[in-house]
């Protein structure tokens, strides 16, 4: 009774017989049907896995832009409430604000949540 192949190294199979010993794998039939379902089964499983991984990247590719049009969107609204603070008075920054802003980030991410916030608020008041 033949033993299904085993890898023996990348793209190579080899056939080995009842007693585990290299050999001709028996019927010259039964190696060709293993040998296909082997190769179709390999080239199956990377074909799906690319397309995962394609989808997966165009996936993260769409929050990307939306994350770059948010950001635009959130620095020129802080330029404008920044405009508006100093026509009537107040000044270019508010200490608090800008606290509460890093305090919701970091809760939320972690310190990177911190470093995400600066950065944000740089970008809308420029830096410090």
């Amino acid at each position: 009774m033949d033993l299904p192949p085993r890898a023996s190294s990348p793209g190579r199979l080899t056939f080995r017989d009842a007693t585990g010993r290299p050999g001709t794998g028996g019927h010259p039939t039964h190696r060709t049907r293993h040998r296909e379902e082997y190769d179709m089964t390999a080239t199956t499983t990377r074909t799906e896995d690319a397309t995962e991984l394609a989808e997966l990247r165009e996936r993260i590719n769409r929050i990307d832009a939306e994350l770059i049009r948010l950001w635009r969107e959130r620095s020129q609204i802080s330029k404008e409430v920044g405009r508006l603070r100093m026509a009537s008075g107040g000044t270019r920054l508010v200490l608090s604000r800008e606290r509460q802003i890093c305090d919701r980030f970091r809760e939320a991410l972690g310190e990177d949540g911190t470093q995400l916030a600066l950065l944000l608020l740089r970008a809308g008041r420029g830096p410090l």
